[in-house]
C-alpha cells in the first residue's frame, strides 16, 4: 500500500475544498490527454477534511464535475473512508438502493440519494474494485517502499494488512539480494489459511516471516467510527460511540484460530471501546500467548507477540494495567495525535486526559520496545520516526505552543521514546 501510495496524488497540504478539487481536476486533464480509452481510475489520497476551515467532504457530484469521464476515487488519509464518483460507484457495483454493508456505511444526502462518501466495509468496496498492480508493478511499489523505510533507518518492517502475493514477491527479492530490512507479514484474518498453506513457498525464517493475522476492532477517529466508550461531540447519525467491527466474542474467535495455528494476531483498535473489548477477549482465551516462537521449514525461529493492539490511541484507565497483567503489546504511533489534534478537540474534548497514555503504561508495566512499541503506519501518516518522537515528547506539532499540548501527563523523555522502536527480532 505504501509503495503504491507514493505514485497517487497527494492531498494532505490541501487547505481547502475547493483546493483538493482543482488538483482532481489538474490530474484529470492529464490523465484524459495521456490514457484515451478512460480505463486509468484516478486516484488520490491523504484527504484530512478535520484540517480545513470548513471542514465537510467532497461529494460523487463535485467529483462528477472534476472527472467525468473515468473512475475517480479519493482516499482519505487514514484509508477508512473513500469518495468515489459515478464511474467508481458503478465498477464497484455500488446502486442507488443498496442498502449499507455489514460494518460499513454509505453517506447520503436529505433526499436519501448516495453522495459518493463512503466509510469502513463500504469503502472497501470501492477500494477492492480499483484495478490490481500487474506482476511488475507489484515488484516495483515493495521495491520502493522498501526503499523509502531504509532511508528513514527501518530495518524492520511488518506489513498489518499483507495481500497474497507479497510473500513470493519478497522471497524473490531476498533470493536476488535486494532485500535489506526483515518483514514480517500479517494477512487478514480470512486469508491466514492460504498464507499457512503457502509460507514453505516464501517463508525463510530470517528476512521473510509469516508472523500472524489481522483484524479491525473498530474504524477511526477522523471519520467518527472508532469505537469509543462515550459518544462524540458531532457523531456520525446513527453511530454515537463510533462503529464497533467486531464483537467480542468474534475476537475472541479470531485469537483462538491464531493461537491453534501458531502465529500473532494484530487488532486494529483506536478508540477506548475497542480496545477494552480487544483486552476481554484476550482475558477470556487463557491458553494465548504472551509470545510466539515462529519456527519455519528451515527450523528458524522469530519471535512474535502472540497479541498486539495496533494504535491504541484512545485508552480508558481502568484498561491501562490489563495490557502488562495480559502479556497484550500495545503497538502504538504517537505521530498520529499531530494529525489528529483537530478532531481530537473538536469530536473527544471530554477525553483529552486519555489520549496515548505512554507514560501510565510504562509505569504498568510495559516494557519499552517490546511491551510498548513505535511504529510508523505508513501510509497513513508519513514514516519518518522524528514525528513520533515529537508527539511523544512533546505531545503537540512543531511551533505549537506549550498550551496547545494534548495529554502533557503522559510525555516521555526523548531517551525512553528512542527506546520504544525497536527491532521485535533482533
Amino acid at each position: 500500500m505504501h509503495g503504491q501510495a507514493l505514485t497517487m496524488l497527494h492531498l494532505n497540504d490541501c487547505g481547502s475544498h475547493r483546493e483538493s478539487l482543482e488538483r482532481i481536476r489538474g490530474l484529470a486533464g492529464t490523465l484524459d490527454r495521456d490514457d484515451r480509452s478512460g480505463r486509468r481510475w484516478l486516484l488520490a489520497d491523504a484527504l484530512r477534511i478535520e484540517g480545513w476551515d470548513e471542514p465537510r467532504w467532497p461529494t460523487r457530484d463535485d467529483l462528477d464535475r472534476a472527472c467525468p469521464d473515468r473512475p475517480a476515487v479519493i482516499l482519505s488519509f487514514d484509508y477508512h473512508a473513500v469518495v468515489a464518483n459515478t464511474p467508481a460507484l458503478r465498477a464497484s457495483g455500488i446502486g442507488e438502493g443498496d442498502a449499507d454493508p455489514e460494518g460499513g456505511v454509505m453517506q447520503r444526502d436529505g433526499a436519501g440519494r448516495l453522495t459518493g462518501v463512503l466509510f469502513e466495509a463500504a469503502a472497501w468496496k470501492v477500494r477492492n474494485a480499483i484495478p490490481a498492480l500487474t506482476e511488475p508493478e507489484r515488484e516495483a511499489a515493495v521495491l520502493a517502499s522498501l526503499e523509502h523505510l531504509a532511508s528513514l533507518g527501518f530495518v524492520e518492517v511488518h506489513d498489518l494488512l499483507a495481500p497474497p502475493w507479497l510473500g513470493g514477491v519478497l522471497a524473490k527479492l531476498a533470493a536476488e539480494g535486494r532485500l535489506r530490512q526483515r518483514v514480517l507479514l500479517y494477512p487478514p484474518l480470512e486469508e491466514l489459511p492460504t498464507a499457512l498453506a503457502t509460507a514453505s513457498t516464501w517463508e525463510d525464517g530470517e528476512r521473510v516471516i509469516l508472523a500472524g493475522a489481522k483484524v479491525f476492532a473498530d474504524g477511526t477517529l477522523n471519520s467518527r467510527t472508532a469505537w469509543m466508550l462515550s459518544p462524540y461531540a458531532h457523531p456520525m447519525s446513527g453511530h454515537p460511540c463510533g462503529t464497533p467491527l467486531m464483537t467480542v466474542a468474534q475476537l475472541e474467535g479470531a485469537l483462538r484460530v491464531t493461537a491453534e495455528a501458531g502465529v500473532g494476531l494484530a487488532v486494529h483498535a483506536i478508540g477506548d471501546g475497542a480496545v477494552r473489548a480487544v483486552l476481554d477477549a484476550r482475558a477470556r482465551v487463557q491458553r494465548a500467548p504472551g509470545w510466539i516462537e515462529r519456527r519455519t521449514k528451515h527450523g528458524e525461529a522469530a519471535s512474535v507477540p502472540g497479541v498486539r493492539i495496533e494504535h491504541a490511541e484512545i485508552v480508558d484507565a481502568a484498561d491501562v494495567p490489563r495490557f502488562a497483567e495480559l502479556g497484550v503489546v500495545c503497538s502504538v504511533q504517537p505521530c498520529h495525535l499531530l494529525a489528529d489534534v483537530e478532531v481530537l478537540r473538536r469530536e473527544l474534548p471530554h477525553r483529552l486526559d486519555r489520549v496515548l497514555p505512554l507514560r501510565e503504561l510504562l509505569d504498568a508495566g510495559c516494557k519499552s520496545g517490546t511491551g510498548l512499541m513505535f511504529g510508523s503506519d505508513v501510509p497513513i501518516v508519513r514514516a519518518d520516526p522524528r514525528d513520533s518522537i515529537q508527539a511523544a515528547v512533546h505531545r503537540r506539532r512543531r511551533g505549537a505552543g506549550v498550551a496547545e499540548a494534548i495529554g502533557r501527563e503522559h510525555s516521555l523523555t526523548e531517551s525512553v521514546a528512542d527506546s520504544c522502536f525497536f527491532a521485535l527480532t533482533e
